[in-house]
């Protein structure tokens, strides 16, 4: 379940990232045309590309944050144990089966 989950959350991210690419791409072109056109001057459109990709990307971390949120609330409500909640469950299984061991060797002697 987390494995799909967690498949679902780079999905999505890679979307973003995608999308974020294209974006980056159409307004370089946009810029490169309004400096052929005399509308800007390449520093000008330079500073206009690196704000708007500034921008975009604090709204993808937003988004990637959210995302992370969103999917940690839905996990924590279907009652999917959280890793340092398996971790911790893990170290007391190892002890306890240790500890029959220790038992079980004290029998026998």
């Amino acid at each position: 379940m987390a494995n799909n989950n967690s498949n679902l959350i780079q999905q999505l991210l890679m979307i973003g990232i995608g999308t974020t690419s294209l974006m980056a791409e159409k307004l370089r072109e946009v810029s490169d045309q309004w400096v052929k056109d005399g509308k800007l001057d390449s520093e000008q459109a330079k500073g206009f590309v690196d704000d708007l990709m500034g921008q975009l990307r604090s709204e993808q971390t937003n988004f990637e944050a959210q995302i992370q949120r969103q999917m940690k609330n839905v996990l924590q409500d279907l009652g999917v144990p959280r890793q340092n909640e398996m971790d911790e469950l893990r170290g007391r299984l190892d002890r306890l089966e240790r500890q029959i061991r220790d038992l079980e060797n004290r029998l026998w002697r």
